[in-house]
C-alpha cells in the first residue's frame, strides 16, 4: 500500500467508526403469533445497518450458517446506516419488517429494546439470549422478566490512544494535564475530539465520569431512576464536568475543539497532531489494520482523579439481535439466534468488528492485543454499561452533549448543565 493509499485508508476507518459510534451511542404496537404454534420454516429475513460497500460480519455469518444448514435461506437487507434506526421503526410499525434486526440495549435510541418491547413490537427470546447479557446490563434487554434482545459482542468506551510517538498514557488526572501542557508546546494535544457533535462530546463525558461516579456507586443509575439523586447534587458529576473544563484550560483538545466535527478526529489522528480519541474500542483494531503498521493504537481507561482512587471504565454490548413480534418465522429465526451464541461466531463477530465477544471471553487472552490496559478491567469487573444506554429518554444524553459544547464556548457553566441534564429527564 502506498503512503497515500495508506493515509487514506487510516482516514476512511477513523471516520466510518467515528460516526457509527456516533449513531449508536447518541440516542404502534402489535403482537405476533406465539412461537410455539409455528413450524420451522427454514427461512427468515435479516436487516442491518450498513454504511459501506464493505460485507460485514452480519452478512458473513449469515452466509456461513446457510451454508452450514441445508436448506436454509436467510434474505440480507442491509439498510442505510444514517437512517437505520428510524427505518426499522417505522417498518415495525408497518408489521413488514424484517424478521432478525439489530437493536440498540436500552432506551436512548429509536431503535432501542425497550420502547420497542414496550410497544409489543419485539418477540420475546429464551434462555440463551438471557445467558450472554454482560453483567450489569440485564434492564436494557428485559422488560417484565422477559429478553427481547441477544446481545452480540461487548465494546469497551474508552480513549483509543496512539502509542507509537512513545509518550506515556497518563496514570491519574494531574499527569493528564501535565501531559496535555507539554505536548501542546511541542503542538500536539494529547486528545482530539469532534466538539461540534454532542454525542462525541457526551462519550467524553460518560467516559471521565466511569472513575467520578460509576467507581464509587456503580448502580447511580438505578437511584436517579427512583428520585434518590439528581445530575445537580452529584459531586462526581460535577467533577467530571468541571474535569472537561480544565482540559480545555489546560489545551488538551485541539484548537476550535468546540466548532469540529469528526474530519477533525480523522485529521488529527492520521496526521499524529493528537495521540487519543474519545470512544468505542473498534476504533483501536480497525486503525491499526489500515495504518499496516504506521500507528499502534490500544485501548485505555481514562485516568482517575488520583492515583489512589480506583480505575473503573465502560463496557457494553452497542448490538444486539431481535425478533418481530409478527414475525412468521420466529422457528427458523431463534435457531439463527441460538447458532450466533455459540463461541466460534461470537468471536468471528467480534473479531471483524474488533470487539469482544459476548460468549467465551473469560477464556480469551488479551496480553498482546489492544485491549491489554484494559484486561484487568473484565477479569474484574470495573465496569458499568455505557450510562446513556439506561437513561429514560435520549433528551438527557442530547442535554449532556450540548452542555459540553456550552462548556467549550463559555455560554454554559456546570452548574447549568447538569440542571439540563435533570430538567431534560424530568420533564
Amino acid at each position: 500500500m502506498t503512503p497515500h493509499r495508506r493515509s487514506r485508508a487510516v482516514r476512511m476507518s477513523i471516520l466510518t467508526i467515528a460516526a457509527a459510534s456516533a449513531l449508536a451511542l447518541s440516542a404502534c404496537s402489535g403482537t405476533g403469533t406465539a412461537t410455539e404454534t409455528q413450524t420451522d420454516t427454514k427461512e427468515f429475513s435479516l436487516a442491518f445497518g450498513v454504511s459501506n460497500e464493505v460485507e460485514t460480519g452480519y452478512e458473513t455469518l449469515a452466509k456461513q450458517y446457510m451454508e452450514e444448514n441445508e436448506g436454509v435461506t436467510i434474505t440480507i437487507n442491509g439498510l442505510p446506516g444514517e437512517t437505520y434506526g428510524q427505518t426499522i421503526r417505522t417498518q415495525l410499525a408497518a408489521g413488514n419488517a424484517s424478521d432478525v434486526f439489530i437493536t440498540s440495549p436500552g432506551s436512548a435510541q429509536v431503535e432501542s429494546i425497550i420502547p420497542l418491547a414496550e410497544a409489543g413490537l419485539l418477540e420475546p427470546l429464551g434462555d440463551t439470549a438471557a445467558s450472554v447479557i454482560p453483567s450489569g446490563a440485564e434492564s436494557m434487554f428485559t422488560v417484565d422478566g422477559k429478553v427481547y434482545g441477544q446481545a452480540l459482542d461487548i465494546v469497551f468506551i474508552g480513549n483509543v490512544f496512539n502509542t507509537m510517538p512513545g509518550v506515556a498514557y497518563p496514570t491519574d488526572f494531574a499527569s493528564v494535564l501535565s501531559t496535555c501542557e507539554e505536548l501542546k508546546a511541542q503542538g500536539t494535544t494529547l486528545f482530539v475530539v469532534a466538539g461540534s457533535v454532542g454525542a462525541n462530546a457526551g462519550i467524553m463525558a460518560q467516559t471521565i465520569a466511569a472513575t467520578r461516579v460509576y467507581a464509587d456507586e456503580p448502580d447511580w443509575n438505578d437511584q436517579r431512576l427512583a428520585g434518590d439523586v439528581t445530575f445537580a447534587d452529584s459531586d462526581g458529576w460535577k467533577a467530571t464536568l468541571e474535569a472537561i473544563v480544565q482540559m480545555h484550560d489546560a489545551g488538551c483538545f485541539q484548537d476550535g475543539v468546540e466548532g469540529a466535527g469528526f474530519d477533525a478526529i480523522t485529521n488529527g489522528l492520521t496526521q499524529g497532531t493528537s495521540l487519543g480519541m474519545f470512544g468505542p474500542s473498534g476504533t483501536a483494531t480497525e486503525i491499526n489494520k489500515a495504518a499496516d503498521g504506521h500507528a499502534s493504537f490500544v485501548v485505555e481507561a481514562f485516568p482517575p482523579a488520583t492515583a489512589s482512587d480506583k480505575s473503573f471504565g465502560i463496557a457494553s454490548s452497542t448490538y444486539a439481535y431481535s425478533i418481530a413480534a409478527n414475525s412468521k418465522n420466529k422457528v427458523a429465526a431463534k435457531k439463527f439466534l441460538e447458532w450466533m451464541a455459540e463461541p466460534a461466531q461470537a468471536k468471528a463477530l467480534a473479531d471483524d468488528k474488533g470487539t469482544l465477544p459476548v460468549s467465551g471471553i473469560a477464556d480469551l487472552d488479551l496480553t498482546d492485543t489492544v485491549y491489554a490496559p484494559v484486561s484487568e478491567f473484565f477479569k474484574n469487573g470495573d465496569y458499568v454499561p455505557l450510562p446513556n444506554s439506561a437513561w429514560p429518554k435520549a433528551a438527557v444524553y442530547d442535554a449532556l452533549g450540548a452542555g459540553v459544547q456550552g462548556l467549550f464556548t463559555g455560554q454554559k457553566t456546570v452548574d447549568q448543565v447538569l440542571q439540563d441534564m435533570d430538567n431534560a429527564w424530568d420533564n
